[in-house]
């Protein structure tokens, strides 16, 4: 349905002022409800035309007779003419519900709405834009509008009134040969027809395809409509002497079966042509038999008569029935040929099946717009569908509703989870029920999101907190900088309904502690070194050496106080080592010794052999040791203990040699790093509290790694001990902080 011209809209005084009451426009109750609408209607929209240049009159005549040809009620073609007169009335509702009833007003002011919607849609088909500012892909867009024509309204019959209407549209625009406006007709081909098709109404789905391919492609449509034409009469002939020798076959073996002929329509031959890559000659089942039986067994047993007497093409024959498509579908599809070398398709199923392929959740959605053989599509198996196959049922049931509040009472419920609303651009935007102009601006753009400080919907402004309904368009209004308010996170104020965008608002704010934190880390950090007379040091080298992947990592746990400033102290400033002739001294040491392997230990026993602490597991004293002579980087120093040492000496016993510890005096002796793995009850100031029990034990941590998942936190610490023996102390201490449920040395 189309909106009048715009010199159509104004009514003069006198009449204006007859619609605002409903008793001077009140007609006999006696006369049957289409009737009785369409004389309420006249006087309005008899001179009046479309926007197309159709008659509205006339336009309303043609829908109501479409509707009572698909089995609509006489209300629902009633509400035709209701539809363009109530835009000439001042309070429309109330005027037609004295003299219609409720439902019939409400049924024809929500299809007014949608026309209104679609009109806004089809007008902006450039530069649609989704979410986050992406291009909107047009199967996406297509899918969009097609969910909002069915949760726009709570009645199923505001989407077959403008079903209808597009179809008389385009009849109108074929009997008058007018230029077709591309927009109108791409969205009658991509929208309404795969509607039409979901809801089982065959007779609008088909020839809407067939209108709307032959504006779009008017070339191609010609072209086949020709290859068709060509023998149209002998090929009519040849299928209807071929369909009662079919029949009269299956009734001499007993089985009484149905058989029709299945028109092949022009745009079904276009879409199997370019979907299979297939000449137009190689479209099978452009002749095509349908055969209805009443068991299965009978389908078999005609599909063994069809092809003893014709010649089966192996690689077209599918059996639905032993294997049937994921959406239910069932059916044998055959394809024989003739005495004349044609190709026939057959499809055989059982009533039941039959049934389902025309009312059912298949009804050709997965096989037309989503098959496995090479179309392509939407699939079938989403809870969008089922909710589909529940509306094909409400066609049906709609006949015997007297009132329209049934009805929506029915459909209603099927999509109250969600909304669908317009951006400015008329990009459809699915949101939750309840979702306010803040989660439409999350669900935009993030960045929208953040500086929304007002919205319009319908050009009105509203309240942030205000919800949204279906079909609304809504424009928000920015800041160019600035974030979202804590307020929104409040669910007794009312702002966000969407999960979704709840989450963008917490990580907004999460984002801007973490910054406030690493800020007063930074300042921390910046006057120890300045105390220390270390200015000049880089802070990412100094963080690296700590053990932390950037110097904000350093920053943000100690600015939580979470790190001891020590630790930076005994890295730039450590303390001078003692020499020792006797052991080999893993970090630093003096003497000739040392002077030979400066960047290792060595041996004892041996000079000048360059040693190195292996980092697998980190020995210490006095842990029990091997040697293992490496290729150019000296012995390296394993425990006993250690499954790579044990590896290398199976595989390679000649290169492993006695080692020992030396004695360690004075109070520089050296120290070695060893790992400390503990696993805590994650909480505030944990990591502060296990530092300060290794600074107290005089143990110097020169790298932290943690890992917290789920309220668990993982630490790993690299501290530089003296001796082992002393390391169990401190592991007992640490076992004793708060939440600490395991501590070892790895």
């Amino acid at each position: 349905m189309h909106a009048p011209s715009a010199q159509a809209t104004e009514l003069p005084p006198v009449m204006r002022a007859t619609a605002d009451a409903a008793d001077t426009l009140a007609v006999p109750d006696s006369i049957d409800p289409r009737a009785k609408a369409r004389a309420f209607a006249e006087p309005f929209i008899a001179a009046e035309s479309l926007d197309t240049g159709e008659n509205i009159l006339l336009h309303a005549d043609a829908v109501a007779r479409i509707l009572a040809e698909i089995g609509g009620s006489v209300g629902m073609q009633a509400a035709t003419y209701l539809v363009y007169a109530c835009q000439h009335l001042n309070k429309p509702e109330e005027v037609m519900a004295k003299a219609f009833g409720a439902p019939l007003a409400q049924l024809a002011m929500q299809t007014m709405q949608l026309v209104q919607v679609q009109r806004m849609s089809r007008a902006s088909d450039k530069g649609i834009h989704g979410p986050d500012n992406t291009p909107l892909s047009a199967r996406l867009q297509t899918e969009n509008v097609r969910k909002m024509l069915l949760a726009f309204s709570r009645d199923l019959r505001v989407v077959m009134l403008r079903l209808a209407s597009r179809l008389q549209t385009l009849r109108h625009f074929a009997q008058t040969k007018l230029p077709v406006p591309p927009a109108l007709a791409s969205e009658s081909l991509q929208v309404f027809a795969p509607l039409a098709n979901r809801l089982g109404i065959w007779q609008i789905k088909w020839e809407m395809e067939d209108l709307s391919f032959r504006f779009l492609e008017p070339t191609t449509y010609r072209e086949i409509a020709l290859l068709l034409d060509e023998k149209r009469t002998e090929r009519e002939r040849h299928m209807l002497s071929l369909r009662e020798r079919l029949q009269q076959a299956l009734a001499e073996q007993g089985i009484p079966a149905q058989v029709d002929g299945r028109p092949k329509h022009i745009y079904s031959i276009v879409r199997k042509m370019r979907g299979k890559s297939l000449p137009f000659e190689r479209v099978f089942d452009i002749r095509a038999l349908r055969v209805v039986v009443p068991s299965v067994a009978d389908c078999y047993q005609a599909l063994s008569w069809v092809h003893e007497h014709f010649a089966p093409i192996a690689q077209e024959f599918d059996d639905y029935i032993a294997k049937p498509k994921a959406n239910g579908y069932q059916s044998l599809h055959t394809v024989v040929r003739d005495s004349l070398g044609a190709a026939i398709e057959v499809q055989i199923r059982t009533h039941a099946m039959h049934a389902h392929a025309e009312h059912g959740v298949a009804a050709h959605w997965a096989y037309k717009e989503a098959g496995a053989k090479g179309y392509s599509g939407v699939s079938a198996n989403s809870d969008y569908d089922s909710k589909i196959a529940v509306l094909r049922q409400l066609l049906a049931w709609e006949r015997d509703l007297s009132g329209a509040a049934q009805a929506s009472a029915s459909s209603g419920a099927l999509f109250e989870d969600r909304i669908y609303v317009l951006t400015p651009g008329a990009a459809v935007v699915e949101l939750p029920q309840g979702a306010t102009p803040v989660d439409f601006a999350y669900t935009v753009h993030t960045n929208l999101g953040h500086r929304c400080r007002g919205a319009k919907v319908d050009g009105v402004m509203v309240p942030l907190n205000t919800p949204l309904a279906n079909g609304q368009t809504v424009e928000i209004t920015a800041i160019k900088e600035g974030g979202p308010s804590r307020d929104w996170l409040n669910p007794d104020l009312g702002f966000l309904a969407s999960p979704r965008a709840r989450a963008k608002v917490r990580a907004w704010f999460n984002v801007q502690v973490i910054a406030e934190t690493v800020a007063k880390g930074r300042e921390a950090v910046e006057k120890f070194l300045q105390r220390l007379g270390r200015t000049a040091i880089r802070l990412e080298d100094l963080a690296s050496q700590l053990g932390f992947k950037s110097a904000d990592g350093l920053f943000e746990v100690v600015g939580k106080d979470e790190y001891s400033l020590r630790n930076i102290e005994v890295l730039l400033n450590p303390p001078e080592p003692t020499a020792d002739d006797e052991g080999f001294l893993p970090k630093k040491f003096k003497g000739s010794m040392a002077r030979q392997s400066p960047s290792g230990v060595l041996v004892v026993g041996v000079d000048s052999l360059l040693t190195q602490l292996s980092r697998c597991c980190k020995p210490a004293p006095p842990d029990v040791i091997g040697g293992f002579v490496t290729r150019g980087k000296g012995v390296s120093i394993h425990r006993h203990d250690c499954s790579n040492f044990r590896e290398l000496a199976v595989r390679h016993g000649e290169r492993v040699i006695e080692v020992r510890w030396g004695e360690h005096k004075g109070p520089n002796a050296s120290v070695y790093p060893v790992d400390v793995v503990v696993e805590a009850n994650d909480r505030q100031g944990l990591l502060r509290d296990i530092s300060e029990v290794f600074a107290k034990e005089k143990m110097n941590v020169i790298g932290v790694q943690t890992l917290s998942v789920k309220g668990t936190a993982w630490m790993t610490f690299t501290v530089e001990i003296g001796n082992a023996v002393n390391l169990v102390k401190a592991l007992t201490t640490v076992r004793s902080v708060k939440g600490v449920r395991t501590a070892r040395r790895r």
